[in-house]
């Protein structure tokens, strides 16, 4: 059993996980709010469609399975609705109106395979009815949101699983007490179902292997039904954003002895789901197919299941798996395991005397393994499983910069791509201004048929000054200023909006507004739309500067300066760090709060100062614009106890009015914002302050299913619970949590690179107390590359250079 706890995202209450009811939690729209009024549900292996049945696990009894439904009920045809109808169903996906309901996927067993992936339950199982957030999944949109298994009609029992491999799932089930015609009956336990299940991204396909064994000492026979529900949601409306889909489906059909889902789509995409059974089933109902399965005494039987979906222009004609060349479920694992090692191959290599660092390290790099997705040639890290597999600009961004010791070719990757999509227009509806780095880029129906702007969406005020930063800091680390030539004018532009556009009010700061009457609320990374609070628990009004976001731009400004000095620019270099130098003494003027100790949390209209302790100020410190001595105090207050919860600093205070150990930006744990603020703490000398962040995520990470760092975990205390509380909607795998781990180590190891001039310095090592020694074998700096290794003293961490290539240099520090 998974050793973390569970809670509700909208009650303050921790629940165990033994208990049998969770509450319905809102999964919070990254451009929304929550709702605060929570409602009981049942947990993740309920009945579908019944709100609080117990799981068979600890009732002791079966669940039965229900009849599919025949077509998903949200399915309208778009002509039908009025424009002001589709109007408000765009606002909703813009604004903290309705937030997205769906149950926990705290326990979900998750596997991904470039754009295609798969959520379902512990057991296997995605149920056929009731709202969920299972389903597989592929280009925004949930082909199949129904998929269960039933053995004489009740649904067969878990007895472990996992997805450790992140592209495969395995799962071994059981049987109940099985109840069979003529008064016979199978005891429980004594069937084995062990279930694979692998992606084929290449062939857009799901293959499965069931194989039923007999424990028992006699022949047994009983019904083995495969229930299926293909909604062809939109990932905005499995989330609850938008109440309908815009196209039609078809009738389920038994074609050439295959199922078939068929939908109509809005967009002109004809989207397909075929199910291919090998045995055919004895039986065929309208959206289930039937086995008698029959196995003697200590035998075993197999069946065999491929899941294949199709997206095609109306009038293109669909290719079959059966024009495809056969492909067994061990030759595709075994290609996909030599793909995935070829690429953690690419890294940077870390190794050390902790099992601990080792697992949670090996689980970062598998994880952004899986994460990546493409947009025609060009490979990118999805922001997260199951709600934000897409390109996110500042979602990409981060966990390039946090990647950059050990693979910096991505970084480059990435800012090519945003390049591409920077704002050319002025379009309000879609955020988008010239100069802009895109926030978001959706490509499902909702998106292509304009009934969502975010075919590219540029709500976000901190992806364009991060792109310039990941530009800056990316050329400190290979020496190449090839790539700032090649993307010289995108820089202009970015610099020109950051200046005109962002700063909207001429007082030297970026911030933001929505530029429609009910549009997106907050655009910084906490843009959950009650995220950014005042001292009395109200809404901050924009227009909004953050405090982090003036510490992306005094960074990027400076990056960007050495990079204009080295292409022979030196005016524009100087000008640049002019207007750094100015906004850090202004920064520190008007951002800074006697009272607190600590950055304030926002200036919004009027100048009015959000005068909250938050998180944000520990970014802020991370990109230099503190005052020395500010640093130093803000640091001491963010580690002070309402701060730190022993698992990461939260992201509010709980001294605040707005605080809420479940709310997704007013007290939750966040790895990536916690792996920054630790880089703030070293920026100002706070090593131990580093550490003590370092250990606390690491140690959160150990009792997480595959040691896999979820979005954000619950803000409780540590000693209330002895083990990290889920935020029960959390994404996992997620881009910038996988990457916190590696920039942890890159922080506390006091990696400074400086390419251009054939260096790497060693600022004041240190490290973590769960490891004695460390070695990173191949890190890349410009053309060379060095082995180092790390050895924990009393105060210090010694350092032996191991190896050394090219004309690179290695110089310690402290």
């Amino acid at each position: 059993m998974d050793p973390t706890l569970s809670a509700s995202s909208v009650n303050r209450c921790a629940t165990k996980r033994a208990l049998g009811v969770l509450f319905r939690c809102a999964i919070w729209n990254r451009h929304g709010s929550h709702d605060s009024k929570g409602k009981p549900m049942a947990r993740l292996n309920r009945e579908p469609g019944k709100s609080g049945q117990p799981n068979p696990q600890s009732s002791g009894k079966a669940r039965p399975v229900p009849r599919h439904r025949e077509q998903s009920a949200r399915a309208q045809d778009k002509l039908r609705q009025t424009p002001q109808a589709q109007q408000e169903r765009k606002l909703r996906v813009l604004t903290k109106g309705p937030p997205a309901m769906v149950d926990s996927i705290a326990g979900a067993v998750t596997i991904k395979n470039l754009d295609l992936y798969y959520v379902v339950g512990s057991d296997a199982q995605m149920p056929v009815k009731g709202e969920h957030g299972f389903g597989l999944y592929f280009h925004d949109c949930r082909f199949l949101g129904g998929y269960e298994m039933a053995l004489a009609g009740l649904a067969p029992v878990v007895l472990a699983s996992t997805a450790q491999k992140g592209y495969q799932a395995l799962f071994e089930l059981t049987n109940p007490e099985l109840q069979l015609e003529q008064g016979q009956s199978i005891p429980k336990d004594e069937l084995g179902i062990r279930w694979e299940r692998i992606l084929d991204a290449g062939q857009t396909c799901v293959r499965e292997v069931m194989t039923i064994q007999n424990f028992g000492h006699q022949a047994c026979s009983f019904p083995l039904t495969l229930h299926f529900r293909a909604g062809f949601e939109d990932v905005f409306s499995v989330r609850g954003l938008v109440q309908d889909n815009l196209g039609r489906s078809e009738q389920p059909a038994w074609r050439g002895g295959k199922l078939q889902f068929v939908y109509h789509g809005a967009d002109r995409l004809r989207r397909t789901v075929t199910v291919t059974f090998s045995p055919a089933p004895d039986t065929r109902h309208k959206t289930a197919a039937e086995f008698r399965i029959r196995v003697p005494a200590g035998d075993t039987r197999t069946i065999a299941v491929t899941i294949e979906l199709t997206e095609n222009a109306e009038e293109a004609e669909a290719g079959h798996l059966d024009q495809q060349p056969a492909v067994t479920l061990h030759s595709l694992a075994r290609n996909l395991q030599n793909s995935s090692q070829q690429w953690l191959e690419q890294h940077t290599k870390l190794t050390s005397d902790s099992v601990l660092l080792n697992d949670i390290m090996d689980r970062s790099l598998r994880d952004l393994a899986v994460l990546r997705s493409r947009l025609g040639d060009k490979e990118y890290f999805a922001a997260g499983v199951p709600w934000f597999v897409a390109l996110f600009g500042r979602d990409s961004l981060i966990v390039a910069l946090e990647m950059l010791a050990f693979q910096p070719e991505f970084a480059a990757q990435t800012l090519r791509l945003l390049a591409s999509y920077q704002g050319r227009r002025d379009d309000p509806w879609r955020e988008e201004q010239p100069g802009k780095i895109l926030h978001e880029l959706r490509v499902g129906e909702l998106a292509r048929a304009g009934d969502v702007p975010h075919a590219r969406f540029y709500g976000t005020v901190d992806a364009t000054p991060l792109f310039l930063l990941l530009l800056g800091r990316h050329a400190a680390w290979t020496g190449d200023l090839g790539l700032f030539r090649q993307l010289r004018e995108p820089v202009e532009r970015a610099l020109g909006w950051i200046a005109k556009a962002g700063d909207n009010h001429g007082d030297g700061y970026l911030k933001y507004r929505s530029r429609s009457e009910k549009g997106l609320v907050n655009q910084g990374w906490k843009d959950s739309g009650d995220a950014i609070v005042r001292a009395d628990g109200s809404l901050a009004k924009p227009p909004i500067a953050l405090v982090e976001v003036q510490g992306y731009v005094f960074a990027a400004k400076r990056a960007i300066a050495d990079l204009y000095e080295r292409a022979g620019e030196p005016d524009r270099a100087s000008q640049l760090r002019h207007e750094a130098e100015t906004l850090r003494k202004r920064f520190n003027r008007d951002f800074w709060c006697e009272e607190q100790g600590i950055f304030v949390l926002a200036l919004e209209a009027g100048g009015r100062r959000a005068e909250v302790v938050s998180s944000n100020p520990g970014h802020a410190l991370w990109t230099g614009i503190a005052d020395e001595d500010k640093g130093h105090r803000s640091v001491a207050r963010l580690m002070q106890d309402d701060m730190f919860s022993g698992w990461g600093v939260r992201t509010l205070s709980t001294a605040e009015r707005g605080y809420n150990p479940v709310g997704y930006h007013l007290g939750t744990v966040w790895p990536h914002d916690n792996a920054l603020l630790a880089a703030g703490c070293r920026n100002h000398g706070e090593d131990e302050a580093a550490l003590r962040i370092f250990t606390a995520i690491a140690e959160a990470a150990a009792h997480f299913r595959h040691q896999r760092l979820p979005e954000a975990m619950a803000g409780f205390r540590r000693e209330d619970f002895q083990a990290p509380v889920h935020y029960p909607v959390a994404c996992h795998p997620q881009a910038w949590a996988a990457g916190a781990i590696p920039f942890l180590v890159t922080t506390c190891l006091g990696l400074e690179p400086d390419a251009f001039a054939g260096k790497l310095r060693i600022v004041r090592p240190r490290l973590p107390d769960f490891a004695k020694h460390i070695a990173l074998h191949g890190l890349r700096i410009g053309d060379g590359s060095a082995d180092l290794e790390f050895r924990r003293t009393a105060d210090r961490a010694e350092v032996t250079i191991l190896r050394t290539s090219g004309q690179l240099s290695v110089e310690v520090e402290g």
